[in-house]
């Protein structure tokens, strides 16, 4: 009998609970049952607070009160960085203190309200994760070379992407001039903007260098993106990636020597992409690296006066001329000293030389002594490879034992169509792999003022590829300049880009008419 009394209440409760999910399953009872999070999330009370002009996601994702750079949030209404959603966390703190209700989770790139905690899923926020993380589809990496529209940012100043002003933190304008000048180099720049070209290269464990690539593609796809929220970019996360790899050499704080940073960045984003000795191993290697072939031999000591005796050493191994191939990043022109005595009118004489002039040092065969403590060897140089992007260092600057000075000579060159086929080695096979020598500039880095460490500014010319307009950015200060006015300056750094069109017809590598003085 208990078994049977046992059997009909089991029925009888399965037959509540049916009509129960029979009663919540209708569609009339839905409509006011929901779940209160769910709603939160997608009408959120406190989306009015968000303060974009504050936003400033430029700098390293450190919580401002641990400093620990794990699980950071930013505030969208003060824009301050905290740690942590939990309810002991700097975030959760600084939400009830403050009534900052609204948080991004800077990795994730989800948005929660605080001290509620709950995500907000609202598509009014995109451009805000846009503006922290920008992505750009081989579409709209096209597009960038016909582009010639202005965009206004969030702040209503206009800009052109790519054509944005850098913050110098404190002396970081020798590193801010070759950024903007790369950035512009069209086959860097398509490479960077793409994450997935090199986000999946594997490196040695422990080695820290594989952290610039990353950084230097960051910056790329904000200098470039067209709904930034202000018309500048500070390079602080590039800066600090920089001071780390290489091991604080380069600093924020000290003016430093833009050739040198140039040999030590080409060289360390080609590692940290991979790359090896070999050829068009990275996408540093395929863009600036050419091949040179350097001819040496070493100078008969002049107590040696025996004219027999100097024609038996030349015959010797020790003495006879020996030729070896070797890739380069750029190339370094020596420019003639300056005079010494001042005109009549008692002003210094600054003199000018043509560029063609300087690159003769290449044309294998201008011969020049190099000198060291122990004996002398004459060098010539011939190029057997140009690269697609060739750069040219002009050397300003002899250091001595008590001072550095700086030769102010201008070099006279024309911003199109200069023929470096005189330079090219005179073998049909190397020829034959040439028929595009001609190059345009398309950066040129200049130095104004004395020498020496904070004593001069550094600026760049750059050429915005889809107006063919030419812009000057010193910093923050960016404007447009005539072409006319870049061959007057003090050229130090030049990036020059091989035109592969047959109708262009060659200059001679003299001054801005193309003629060789």
């Amino acid at each position: 009998m208990s078994k049977r009394r046992d059997d009909k209440t089991r029925r009888s409760s399965k037959k509540r609970k049916v009509a129960l999910v029979e009663e919540y399953d209708s569609d009339d009872e839905y409509e006011h049952v929901r779940d209160p999070q769910v709603d939160k999330s997608r009408s959120c009370p406190y989306l009015d607070t968000i303060n974009r002009s504050v936003l400033d996601f430029d700098f390293e994702k450190l919580c401002s009160v641990s400093l620990s750079h794990l699980n950071v949030y930013a505030c969208l209404v003060c824009g301050k960085y905290f740690q942590g959603r939990g309810q002991k966390s700097h975030a959760y703190t600084h939400s009830v203190q403050i009534n900052h209700r609204v948080f991004l989770n800077l990795h994730t790139l989800k948005f929660y309200c605080l001290p509620d905690n709950y995500q907000i899923i609202d598509s009014s926020l995109e451009d805000i994760t846009y503006v922290l993380k920008p992505t750009f589809t081989p579409e709209l990496i096209s597009q960038l070379n016909t582009n010639v529209k202005l965009f206004r940012a969030y702040d209503g100043t206009t800009y052109l992407p790519g054509i944005v002003g850098l913050n110098n933190i404190k002396a970081n304008d020798y590193c801010n001039v070759l950024l903007h000048a790369f950035v512009h180099v069209v086959a860097l720049r398509d490479y960077f903007l793409e994450e997935q070209n090199y986000i999946n290269i594997k490196l040695k464990p422990g080695i820290i260098i594989g952290l610039l690539a990353q950084r230097f593609g960051e910056l790329n796809r904000k200098m470039w993106n067209p709904r930034n929220f202000k018309a500048h970019v500070s390079p602080h996360e590039m800066l600090q990636s920089v001071v780390l790899c290489s091991k604080k050499r380069f600093q924020i704080t000290e003016q430093g020597d833009p050739v040198e940073f140039l040999a030590w960045f080409l060289n360390a984003l080609h590692a940290s992409l991979g790359g090896t000795k070999k050829r068009n191993s990275s996408v540093i290697s395929q863009t600036f690296q050419g091949r040179m072939k350097v001819y040496s031999r070493k100078v008969i000591p002049l107590d040696i006066s025996e004219e027999e005796e100097r024609k038996k050493l030349m015959q010797t191994e020790e003495f006879k001329e020996t030729s070896v191939e070797t890739p380069f990043l750029f190339l370094t022109l020596d420019i003639p000293p300056a005079p010494l005595f001042k005109d009549e009118l008692e002003q210094n004489i600054i003199p000018q030389v043509p560029l063609s002039s300087l690159l003769s040092k290449f044309d294998g065969v201008t011969e020049k002594e190099y000198k060291t403590y122990k004996d002398s060897t004459i060098k010539r140089f011939e190029l057997t490879r140009l690269p697609p992007y060739l750069i040219i260092c002009i050397k300003r600057f002899t250091k001595n034992t008590f001072f550095v000075e700086k030769n102010r000579t201008i070099v006279n060159f024309p911003v199109k169509n200069i023929d470096f086929k005189d330079m090219l080695s005179s073998d049909p096979a190397v020829i034959a792999k040439h028929p595009h020598t001609t190059y345009d500039l398309m950066a040129n880095v200049v130095h104004d003022g004395e020498p020496g460490s904070g004593k001069g500014t550094y600026r760049v010319h750059v050429l915005h590829q889809a107006s063919q307009k030419w812009y000057e950015i010193q910093d923050l200060h960016v404007a447009d300049v005539l072409p006319q006015l870049i061959t007057l300056s003090e050229a130090y750094i030049q990036i020059w880009e091989l035109k592969k069109d047959n109708n262009v017809q060659p200059s001679n590598a003299g001054d801005s008419t193309g003629k060789v003085k």
